[in-house]
Order: structure tokens, then C-alpha cells, then sequence
């Protein structure tokens, strides 16, 4: 996130819309106490102990709004913090920190709380050997801020989007016929550097889909017991995943299975977001 191309191209336009999102014609309450240009000084304060994640996206709100604003950080993206640490000083024109305070903060702590959720469980993988994955649960336009909170974190990326890779879901194998038809298909129309992944939900389609020569077989919300039987069956001749309401209180039971990866969408979709404040701003000497 601190590479300034990726910065410009990818998060620029989403921060933008984000303070839009907020600020349509003017900040009301801002111009009112501070009607000119002050410089000021803030402290970024986290209220309480977790991963943080995101300090580029926060720095890159505010010099939006005011390129030279400085922001000092004390910490870095994946460091541990604790309640009551002083993370970052950020100093620049008042009225920027005001009107950016707000959208700096939501991307942060949401970030913060996605990485520090996603470093809880991936402790509880610690020497399997299996990877934690996120999905495409994400909040709309922000997939590219939690997807690298889910890295930060300890976690790793699935697909990235529906042009990263061949996943065929139930609906998908539905449309198609049944199972060896979709990965028939996707093996006829996908370039040949691309995997084909297929969710099975079921013994038989466990058999069929090892039969058709599927690269990964996710096993969808499959009782232990089953999956059990299920990579048995697959017997190492393809790549195993496990999906399916997957939560940092049922993965251990997930641990023993011999699987290669596991994915949660609640990475992204229920982590609790940090909480993180910017406060003491005064007029900066």
C-alpha cells in the first residue's frame, strides 16, 4: 500500500469518493469555527490492543484534502498496539484534519479490525501447514483495503475477482449441468495457466468432481465427519479447500483434516473494527 502507482491509480479514486461520500458541497461545521487557514497538530490514539493496519490510507486522506499535511508515525502496518499508544502525529492545515478525520479513521479502524481478526485465527493455524483465505465478502469498494488488511493480518488472498480465477459454485454447476459438465466447460474456455476450483457440497459430487480432473474441490459447509470421508476420496489428487460459516470458535475442529487451505468470509464480513481516535488537536507553534 505504500507503493505511490498503486496509491494513485487503485485507493486515490475510492479515498476520494469516500470523503465525497461526506463532504457533497462543504463542511459546515468546520468553516463555521475555523473560517482560514491554522496549522494544527493531532495525536492518533489507539483505545485499544490489536494489529494496526492501514497508516498509508489514513496519511493519504489527509493530504488529499491538504497535500502538505505531515503525518509521524510511531508504528507500522502489522505492528501490535496497545490501548492507550500514541500511533502518529499529524500535523496540518486544522480545517483539513477536521473534515478528514471522520474518513481517515472509518478506513483505519475498519482495516485495524479486519487484520487484527484475521491474525486471531491464523495463530490458531500456526504450524498446520494450512493457509487462511479470505473471499470475496467485502464491503462494496472496499475490497482492495480489506483484502490487504486480510495479508497483514496473517491471512492470505483468494481470487481477487471474478477475472482472478475459475470457481464453480452451485448456481454454476447447476447452469451447466452437473459437475463434470461445468469443469468440462471451464477446462474448454479458461486460458490453461488457470486452476479449476469446484464447491462440493455432497459425496457423489466430491467423486465426480476428482472424476473431471478438478485442480482445487472446496468442501462447502460439510460436517467433519464428511469431509473426512471427502479428502479420502480426493486421496491427494487435488488441492483442498474447506469453506463454509468458518469462525475463529469452529476452526479447530477444522485443524486434523489434511486440507491445504481454508477460507472465511468473516475476515472481512464480521471482524470488529478497532478502536482508534484522533485527539488533542490543537493550534500547532
Amino acid at each position: 500500500m505504500n507503493d505511490i502507482i498503486t496509491m494513485k491509480l487503485n485507493a486515490d479514486p475510492l479515498i476520494l469518493s469516500a470523503l465525497k461520500e461526506d463532504i457533497t458541497s462543504e463542511d459546515v461545521t468546520t468553516n463555521a469555527v475555523m473560517p482560514n487557514a491554522c496549522p494544527g497538530e493531532a495525536d492518533l490514539i489507539c483505545k485499544q490492543d490489536g494489529i494496526i493496519c492501514g497508516l498509508s490510507i489514513f496519511a493519504r486522506v489527509f493530504e488529499l484534502l491538504d497535500e502538505k499535511t505531515e503525518v509521524t508515525f510511531f508504528v507500522k502496518d502489522g505492528d501490535e498496539v496497545k490501548a492507550g499508544e500514541r500511533m502518529a502525529k499529524v500535523r496540518g492545515d486544522i480545517r483539513a484534519l477536521l473534515s478528514g478525520e471522520r474518513t481517515a479513521l472509518n478506513y483505519l479502524q475498519r482495516m485495524s479490525g479486519i487484520a487484527t481478526y484475521t491474525h486471531s485465527i491464523a495463530e490458531l493455524l500456526k504450524g498446520t501447514g494450512i493457509r487462511l483465505l479470505d473471499t470475496r465478502k467485502t464491503s462494496p469498494n472496499n475490497r482492495l483495503f480489506e483484502k490487504y488488511a486480510v495479508r497483514v493480518g496473517g491471512g492470505h488472498n483468494h481470487r481477487y475477482n471474478l477475472t482472478d480465477g475459475v470457481l464453480l459454485k452451485d448456481n454454476h454447476i447447476g447452469a451447466a449441468g452437473s459437475v463434470k459438465k461445468a469443469v468440462c466447460m471451464a477446462k474448454g474456455y479458461a486460458p490453461f495457466v488457470r486452476k479449476i476450483e469446484v464447491e462440493v457440497e455432497t459425496l457423489d459430487m466430491v467423486k465426480e468432481a476428482v472424476e473431471a480432473g478438478a485442480d482445487i474441490i472446496m468442501l462447502d459447509n460439510m460436517e467433519p465427519d464428511i469431509m473426512a470421508q471427502a479428502v479420502s476420496i480426493i486421496s491427494g489428487r487435488a488441492e483442498i479447500e474447506i469453506s463454509g460459516n468458518v469462525t475463529k470458535e469452529n476452526i479447530e475442529r477444522l485443524k486434523g483434516l489434511g486440507v491445504d487451505y481454508i477460507s472465511s468470509g468473516a475476515l472481512t464480513h464480521s471482524a470488529p473494527i478497532l478502536d482508534i481516535s484522533l485527539k488533542n488537536l490543537h493550534v500547532a507553534t
